[in-house]
């Protein structure tokens, strides 16, 4: 087995704007994706990748609104559990054809995974995640009384349900990806972060939760012990005082100095921040490199020429 590489990839890479939201869209931007990953491959990783899929539970959570006179609705894992399938297939489907081109002998598998949460998270005494559609407040106090929903209003915008964002102990399926990254396989696995479970009385259950998906990325790649973690973004590089006059991007950090700027507050809990702790828990678990770039600079950022690298 060559190097192995975890690579998380944002939901929001699979839709572009507005305009293309469409399936078809969605699977037009994992082919974009894949060839970068395909490309990786061609240079001897062993790559295992995640994704997002923030707007694709939406688009599910949407269309139970939407059906509730007629249809069931949808729980969050069950959520989780149909987008891990459906964005797995688009890639499973893009890097096979993306492979059959550059003639790369290899397969790709996707595997729905549960990631174990603790049941004691203070997350769940302080749901903090928006998901769904805004609603007004009647309708929001309606949902809070009858299904339990903790609900809060957003900015002057509405009214929106929000859940737990507990933090991943470990994926429930990490022996299914280790053994296929053993012989071989791409694997597509941990899509979303996974489905949040907790363990009671030896007994597996979904939760109502949603998990950071970059956190979740690294929790597989220090078990994994991978050799490098590469999460892929909006952006060619991290920066400080992102958005300012002033604004100075990074080209390496170390763990201590990712740490500091973490502290001071220069990365937002709703972007970047994530992203950076995610990488240190990585390499505060022994970790050897991580890289921050957008999709289309992946081998620039692997040959030294741009992203963002963190070293311990």
């Amino acid at each position: 087995m060559g190097k192995i590489a975890v690579v998380a990839v944002g939901g929001n890479s699979l839709i572009k704007d507005k305009a293309h939201e469409s399936v078809p869209d969605q699977y037009a931007a994992a082919v974009e994706s894949s060839r970068h990953i395909a490309g990786m491959i061609e240079q001897g990783w062993d790559v295992m990748l995640t994704h997002g899929n923030g707007p694709q539970v939406g688009f599910i959570l949407r269309r139970s609104e939407l059906s509730a006179g007629e249809l069931h609705p949808v729980p969050l894992d069950y959520c989780g559990a149909d987008t891990q399938g459906a964005i797995g297939y688009m890639f499973q489907r893009a890097l096979r054809n993306e492979f059959a081109k550059r003639g790369i002998e290899k397969s790709t598998a996707t595997i729905i995974t549960q990631t174990l949460v603790d049941a004691n998270d203070p997350a769940f005494q302080n749901p903090s995640k928006p998901i769904g559609s805004f609603m007004d407040e009647q309708t929001a106090k309606s949902h809070a009384a009858s299904d339990g929903w903790a609900v809060v209003e957003d900015a002057g915008r509405g009214w929106r349900r929000v859940v737990a964002s507990p933090i991943p102990t470990k994926l429930v399926e990490f022996d299914a990806v280790q053994t296929l990254l053993d012989k071989g396989f791409t694997v597509v696995a941990s899509g979303g972060g996974g489905i949040p479970v907790v363990e009671r009385d030896g007994e597996l259950w979904g939760v109502e939760a949603v998990i950071d998906k970059d956190y979740a990325a690294s929790v597989i790649a220090r078990d994994l012990k991978a050799d490098l973690f590469l999460i892929t973004t909006a952006v060619e590089k991290v920066a400080l005082n992102f958005g300012k006059p002033d604004q100075q991007e990074l080209d390496s950090l170390t763990l201590a100095q990712a740490k500091e700027y973490l502290a001071q507050g220069h990365f937002l809990k709703g972007s970047m921040g994530p992203k950076v702790q995610a990488i240190v828990w990585y390499l505060e678990a022994g970790g050897k490199e991580a890289l921050i770039t957008s999709p289309e600079n992946i081998a620039r950022a692997l040959r030294g020429e741009t992203g963002t690298r963190f070293v311990p």
